[in-house]
């Protein structure tokens, strides 16, 4: 009895110990596949000749030339630089002072940064939607500013070729300015308070401690932030397409939308699979050096 006892006690030991990873391994399995097996997929079809189906003619870094050709492709690079820039400083600037704000101990603090986040709880389809109303010269600002009447006002980003980016900067902003505030309000919480009071003794001011003790020790925060804001720069899709649908014409492209009309629209999948790479070169550009960064800080300490 004892040895059957002790048995059943090892096989009890070892299923225990295996039952996570045989939960587990169905996912992972699926996030194997569908992420790395796709990125692979997509990496091969960028050197083929495929359009409406995938052709396996390899026809070395062909698509990559006409990608880089495409006048269309320097648009949404260069929408990209602009809104990247802006969208990131934008966000970085106005959640840094919404968290100095918060961080005063304000009566109500709750309740105004619940209003604050709440732009985090919405989709980017339903942000592009909403500010599609509001920007409309026919439905929005325009027409009620015209209905105070200024009959001569005019606010037409949205169909202006040379302004209708900046309208995505604007949601952009909008939705992702809290999420940046509440990154900074927790490193804010987190600083030494003895530090503050120090430089305060040293007679130092508010701005003085602030730009010379308090902002230094929120430079990892920065770091994160900035990663994070890249991140949705360079992926943004959705919000393009509920907003602006890439026009006027394609004035308002980025490499999300570019990829996806040649891809599916254009039937050009080989020019929309480079452009993919392209798009994770990117990124992984970015995510790189932060990972590094981390493993770097975490081996010191």
């Amino acid at each position: 009895m004892t040895q059957n006892a002790h048995k059943r006690s090892g096989i009890a030991d070892r299923l225990e110990a295996w039952l996570p990873k045989i939960i587990l391994a169905p996912t992972t399995l699926a996030m194997i596949v569908c992420m790395y097996g796709f990125i692979l997929w997509t990496g091969a079809l960028s050197f083929t000749k495929s359009r409406m189906l995938p052709q396996w003619e390899f026809v070395g870094f062909l698509q990559f030339e006409k990608l880089f050709a495409n006048p269309r492709w320097d648009v949404a690079l260069s929408n990209l630089v602009v809104f990247g820039f802006l969208f990131i400083a934008i966000s970085l600037l106005i959640g840094l002072l919404l968290a100095i704000f918060l961080d005063q101990k304000i009566r109500g603090e709750g309740a105004i940064r619940t209003i604050y986040l709440y732009p985090m709880a919405v989709s980017f389809v339903v942000t592009g939607t909403a500010w599609k109303w509001i920007l409309n010269p026919g439905l929005g600002i325009e027409k009620l500013v015209r209905d105070f009447g200024f009959t001569d006002f005019e606010f037409r980003w949205l169909v202006d070729q040379e302004m209708a980016i900046y309208t995505i900067v604007i949601a952009a902003v909008w939705q992702s300015s809290g999420f940046v505030m509440a990154m900074f309000l927790a490193g804010l919480r987190g600083v030494d308070d003895s530090l503050v009071k120090a430089a305060q003794i040293d007679g130092a001011n508010a701005w003085q401690s602030y730009w010379h003790v308090i902002l230094p020790i929120l430079r990892p925060v920065f770091f994160s932030a900035i990663v994070i804001l890249s991140h949705i720069a360079i992926k943004s899709f959705d919000l393009v397409q509920a907003l602006t649908g890439g026009g006027p014409g394609y004035a308002s492209d980025l490499p999300a939308n570019f990829m996806y009309t040649f891809a599916f629209n254009r039937a050009q999948m080989g020019i929309g699979a480079a452009s993919a790479m392209i798009m994770l070169f990117g990124v992984l550009a970015i995510l790189v050096p932060y990972l590094y960064s981390e493993l770097r800080g975490s081996n010191r300490g």
